[in-house]
């Protein structure tokens, strides 16, 4: 039997019944528990963690976010956990959809207010209902066709004949003629890994709209067999002029198939599971509307390599990669995002920042910075205890660091300006921030 759980980052689950679920604690079946906690093993056997038990009956989510079906029937959906207090379900399941958009690079009819309001159900079935519209779209735009070589055997003429098998007929079979020839079908690299999608949706898809679409869909599709080998038909997917139409569809392929996983599922069992690392989306989501505010002229480069922490033995050792590192009229500014919790009024706790961050940010400096100096930013998401951008942290050398919220529902940086950033916003932005702020 089927069941949905939605909980938040850092949530806890247990196996006894819970007097008052919410987002922070709820009731899963005994066999879900297991399950999580076998897939939890395979996740810390590449150095991650999913959850951490806490005893026969209690596990603690870690700080994924997504959604996760299993064996059993359980749907669980985790959220994103941005405000202290027990917060909205939609506003953070709006949230985090915009964010897994800003990760993808989606295109901006995909991706607006009004799309995504209108469609508050669980993740799994916001993502099938997205790849289920692109699908569609592409359909009635034409779906692509290519040739394909046929050999056969028939009683009848046509295409080209192959003189060599002819030739060795054996006696009483000269009326049989040995052919080649070219059919147009839809049997493609791009078409075969859409229907394989298509048909894995339609299987676990439990919104009725969902559910007609997809049948619908299959119906026009029926004639084009499913993907056996996902990863020769990937690499075969063209990027050309005329597939142009397909690349919308291509991101929640490769969603509902597995390949834009962070960390892959261990075990036999998939469903419609979609997983990501909450600081690895906060970075995608900073670095998007970062981006998009340049200044004419600035240019940002993500995950720098150009510079190592120290040499060795003839080569070096240790490469430093900061989130971002913009340039803008003979300057630099390197940029890094953390998904943590700061409290502007713990002075005495530091801010609840981390020192090891700050060493960090500290290496950055000296090499990408260099003699000149310059500046720095830590962004952090902006909470109540943390709206404004702390006073600014000298490292001496001309190198200072400012640390800034980001504002999660605008998708804008606070106070930019305080680090002379090359970034624009709209005074319709300034005001509406501000009011934020006073309140």
């Amino acid at each position: 039997m089927s069941s949905s759980v939605t909980v938040r980052e850092f949530a806890r689950l247990t196996t006894e019944k819970v007097a008052k679920p919410s987002l922070d604690r709820a009731q899963v079946s005994p066999s879900a528990f297991d399950w999580l906690c076998r897939l939890s093993s395979g996740f810390r056997a590449s150095g991650a963690a999913l959850v951490e038990v806490e005893s026969a009956r209690w596990l603690k989510l870690d700080n994924y976010v997504g959604v996760i079906e299993t064996p059993c029937g359980t749907r669980l959906e985790i959220l994103p956990k941005h405000v202290d207090e027990e917060g909205s379900e939609v506003d953070s399941r709006s949230l985090l959809q915009r964010m897994i958009c800003a990760a993808m690079d989606l295109p901006v009819r995909e991706t607006s207010e009004t799309d995504l309001k209108k469609f508050d159900a669980p993740l799994s079935e916001w993502v099938i209902g997205r790849f289920l519209a692109a699908l569609d779209h592409l359909i009635k735009r034409g779906v692509r066709s290519d040739y394909q070589r046929i050999e056969a055997a028939e009683r009848y003429l046509r295409g080209q004949l192959d003189t060599v098998r002819q030739m060795r007929q054996p006696p009483g079979r000269q009326h049989i003629f040995h052919i080649r020839h070219d059919i147009f079908v839809p049997d493609r690299a791009e078409n075969r890994l859409l229907k394989l999608a298509l048909d894995r949706v339609a299987r676990v898809s439990q919104t009725p709209a969902n559910w007609r679409l997809a049948q619908e869909l299959r119906s026009i599709l029926h004639e084009v067999p499913a993907s056996t080998n996902m990863e020769a038909d990937f690499r075969a997917w063209q990027r050309d002029r005329l597939m142009a139409h397909y690349q919308p569809v291509r991101p929640w392929c490769e969603l509902v198939l597995y390949r834009q996983m962070p960390y892959s599922l261990v075990g036999d069992w998939r469903g419609i599971s979609v997983l990501f690392p909450m600081e690895k989306l906060f970075e995608r989501f900073v670095e998007t509307a970062l981006r998009r505010a340049l200044l004419p002229g600035a240019e940002m480069v993500t995950q720098a390599r150009s510079e190592y922490l120290c040499r060795h033995d003839g080569g070096d050792m240790f490469r430093l990669e900061p989130d971002m590192l913009i340039t803008h009229a003979g300057r630099k500014w390197v940029l890094d995002t953390k998904w943590k919790r700061l409290d502007a009024a713990a002075r005495s706790r530091n801010y609840e920042l981390s020192q090891a961050d700050f060493y960090q940010l500290h290496a950055y400096a000296t090499k990408y910075l260099g003699n000149q100096g310059g500046q720095m930013a830590l962004i952090y998401p902006c909470r109540q205890t943390f709206h404004r951008s702390l006073p600014v942290f000298e490292f001496g050398g001309g190198v200072s660091l400012w640390v800034l919220p980001f504002d999660l529902e605008q998708g804008l940086l606070i106070e930019p300006e305080k680090a002379s950033l090359p970034i624009a916003q709209t005074p319709q932005e300034h005001d509406g921030l501000a009011a934020r702020l006073v309140a």
